[in-house]
């Protein structure tokens, strides 16, 4: 079965950084994986996917402040995030595509404090 694991959340000053981990036992070579996250009382939202060529793409309320990177073969990404936002408090997700399949870590909670 596979299993996302993500690590690498907490809480943070506004303008502070973190940097999340997601690592996919059970599987190689991924389609591509990516991180989502859901805020309180919104819906789930993408943030940041890689390509298993190593294409990135960014949504515009993160553009230029986070950068996803991995190594896609080991199912293995990161999510390295700079000044911090306190509208970035979420639930992080990780994210693994497949064969047409998607599957979803537990979540790590980012809370950034103004």
């Amino acid at each position: 079965q596979v299993r996302l694991v993500e690590s690498g959340g907490g809480l943070v000053q506004a303008g502070g950084s973190l940097r999340l981990s997601c690592a996919a036992s059970r599987i190689f070579s991924p389609d591509g994986m990516g991180w989502y996250r859901q805020a309180p009382g919104k819906q789930r939202e993408w943030v940041a996917t890689i390509s298993s060529g190593g294409f990135t793409n960014y949504a515009v309320s993160v553009k230029g402040r986070f950068t996803i990177s991995g190594d896609i073969e080991k199912a293995t990404i990161y999510l390295q995030m700079i000044a911090l936002k306190p509208e970035d408090t979420a639930v992080y997700y990780c994210n693994l595509g497949l064969n047409s399949r998607d599957y979803w870590g537990q979540g790590t909670q980012v809370t950034v404090a103004s």
